[in-house]
């Protein structure tokens, strides 16, 4: 239990709903590309074996990945963060411009630009990871021309993937306030001001 002082001093971020739709599409992303890496690599497809079982947990979790982002468009507080992030304003320019030439003072909403950019090449990988899955999968669905696109594909945005989600994980293991804000749903107020002033002026 947090002291009434110290609550006083946060703001909710996120709603319970969003942090489910987070945490179980961080747990089917994770076994998604823990179980393409035993099913890639020969040193862990030997270390782990049951290739069958591990293949049929990676098409059933890819197969997954889309149902928490479904089931929390029934929360109000997810669709409008989904607005926020679909929005890209004057800060968000000026919040790249000030990434790129490394200088301070990067006005933010609720989300910064580089989340937004996050988010919706996310969105799209993952769009293109399922149907590109479902035609490896079922391979009566296509010519075998289509297939072996879909497999080349597939396994190249695989690899990118896997590269840019631990730039994610990277990034929130460097900031302990954002991962707060994730776990309990609260975060610091002058946190909130700093980093997302255009949001907590």
């Amino acid at each position: 239990m947090h002291p009434p002082t110290e609550l006083a001093d946060r703001v909710r971020r996120f709603t319970p709903a969003e942090r489910w739709v987070h945490r179980s599409t961080a747990v089917l992303m994770g076994v998604c590309v823990a179980t393409a890496a035993c099913l890639y690599l020969p040193q862990l497809a030997e270390l782990v074996g049951r290739r069958a079982l591990v293949v049929t947990l990676h098409e059933w979790s890819g197969l997954l990945l889309p149902v928490p982002f479904l089931a929390g468009l029934v929360s109000r507080a997810f669709r409008a963060d989904l607005g926020r992030l679909n929005r890209f304003g004057p800060h968000d320019r000026a919040w790249l411009r000030a990434v790129l030439r490394r200088r301070p003072g990067r006005p933010a909403g609720k989300f910064n630009a580089g989340q937004k950019l996050w988010a919706a090449w996310l969105a799209g990988a993952v769009l293109v990871m399922l149907g590109t899955g479902l035609l490896m999968w079922f391979t009566h669905l296509a010519p075998l021309a289509w297939r072996t696109g879909s497999t080349f594909v597939h396994d190249w945005l695989a690899l990118a993937l896997g590269i840019v989600i631990a730039g994610h994980v990277g990034m929130a293991a460097g900031d302990p306030e954002a991962r707060r804000g994730m776990r309990t749903g609260l975060v610091r107020r002058d946190w909130a001001r700093r980093e997302h002033g255009e949001w907590l002026p």
